[in-house]
């Protein structure tokens, strides 16, 4: 007992900081001494720290660094040549201002899951939607439930083929890629997209009726510090910002169902390349190579709009240290806390709830995706915890691993999105709004209704089987 005590002061600790704007790289390894110390010091604290906090923070880097890389540069190569907010300015005209809240989400989905950066998409998106909100006189404060309904839920975990790390971190525990399970995903994006929306509009409509505008609710003080709009004019056209996004997509569905399982690979059998097989890399290997080639395309299609190519690529370069740091130390964390003996404790009793593997598997990541903040972070946590685990139940009991992997990415993002989420934080500065204003709406859109659409997959999975 006095055990988990220490896990749950280890992990409030952690979340008071990392909510009070601590760097979770220094704040981890502490929290995680916190945890040892309550465990009884069954390892010494600076050989946990070398043996096991670092094994963990590199193997995470060694298996996902080329798809935070990518992912940063492809994000701000479409940020600095005009791209992104090309796209946005579209959406924005075929839905028209009248459709504000839509248009955001749409644009938002659409830059995210075409593999950019959802904080490059905040970046792009807001001044624009903070244009069409005031104009539509609707409530700033809503601005960032619509960024988050667009970036942070059904383009992340949903759509068949996602490009985003929550859609790649199951592959290699599962043998699946990112096209798992795809008429599920889709209804799950469905359940998202369609509650979120009406939603969002349904508050937009009470807010009007209380003859509140855009900057008239309560705690918003003044719209001077509002970023200006990026200029519509001087911009790469639809057709040119549109095609590295829908690369990425159609590359990684040709790589990943046809061209990496064709490929001669007997050689991943050898010990220098760890002893594996087509089956747990060949996802990860097809999201990489479909990035790079939209990369080099982008650069290719937009190359005299851009004030410095190389400058571009080592800002986006740089700007993935930090994200996959975060990140990492997040899931070496969760290794310390694995290893120790109370852990265990709580993980069994978590897989006793239920003797479904897939139920089962949706609680753990979901738990562990809530206590850290992080979908991805808490959904690596939970699967090197349990995945092979789970995965040998579901081969027993003949489930399709596909419906693990599934349900593994809509259950990290659920309970990701408490207040003490990074992303929540990150987006609700970005936007200038506080948690007391905002939240609420965030809350509704990235962590009810992406709970509710996991319901409906397992339900459906259990009626219908995967599909």
């Amino acid at each position: 007992m006095f055990g988990i005590l220490g896990i749950v002061l280890s992990l409030a600790l952690l979340i008071f900081l990392a909510y009070r704007g601590w760097n979770v790289i220094v704040i981890a390894p502490i929290c995680a001494m916190v945890g040892l110390l309550f465990g009884g010091l069954d390892a010494p604290l600076i050989a946990t720290y070398t043996q096991v906090f670092m094994p963990a923070l590199g193997n995470y880097l060694i298996k996902f660094f080329p798809l935070f890389l990518l992912g940063a540069v492809f994000g701000k190569l479409m940020d600095d040549s005009g791209c992104a907010q090309t796209i946005a300015h579209k959406i924005v005209e075929w839905t028209g201002k009248e459709r504000a809240i839509i248009a955001i989400i749409l644009a938002c989905g659409v830059l995210t899951y075409g593999g950019v950066s959802l904080f490059v998409v905040a970046f792009a998106v807001f001044p624009v939607a903070m244009q069409m909100f005031r104009e539509g006189n609707l409530p700033k404060r809503l601005i960032p439930a619509a960024i988050a309904l667009g970036s942070f839920t059904f383009t992340m975990t949903a759509l068949p083929g996602s490009p985003a790390i929550q859609n790649a971190i199951p592959i290699p525990y599962f043998h699946t890629d990112t096209f798992a399970a795809p008429g599920l995903g889709v209804i799950a994006a469905l359940v998202m997209f369609g509650c979120g929306s009406v939603w969002l509009m349904f508050r937009a409509r009470r807010a009007r009726l209380a003859g509140e505008g855009y900057g008239d609710h309560s705690g918003y003080e003044t719209m001077a510090s509002d970023p200006t709009p990026a200029p519509a004019g001087n911009m790469p056209s639809f057709a040119v910002a549109i095609s590295p996004v829908l690369l990425v997509l159609v590359l990684n569905f040709v790589f990943s169902k046809y061209i990496v399982p064709a490929m001669d690979t007997d050689y991943l059998a050898l010990p220098t390349y760890g002893k594996t097989s087509v089956s747990a890399v060949g996802g990860i290997w097809s999201i990489i190579l479909a990035m790079l080639i939209a990369c080099v395309v982008l650069i290719g299609l937009t190359w005299k709009r851009f004030k410095n190519v190389r400058q571009s690529v080592t800002d986006g370069a740089l700007g993935s240290m930090l994200p996959i740091l975060n990140v990492g130390s997040e899931v070496a964390y969760g290794a310390v806390i694995a290893s120790l003996a109370s852990f265990l404790i709580v993980r069994d009793w978590l897989m006793t709830l239920t003797d479904n593997p897939v139920i089962g598997l949706a609680v753990v990541v979901n738990v562990l995706a809530g206590i850290t903040g992080s979908s991805s972070g808490g959904m690596s946590i939970a699967l090197q915890a349990v995945g092979q685990t789970y995965f040998d139940l579901a081969q027993a009991a003949g489930i399709n691993p596909q419906i693990l992997h599934r349900v593994a990415t809509l259950a990290s993002g659920g309970l990701d999105a408490l207040p003490h989420s990074g992303a929540v934080i990150t987006l609700l500065a970005i936007c200038q709004m506080n948690h007391r204003q905002s939240y609420f709406d965030i809350f509704m859109v990235s962590v009810v209704f992406p709970l509710t659409s996991l319901l409906v997959v397992i339900v459906l999975w259990s009626m219908f089987g995967t599909f």
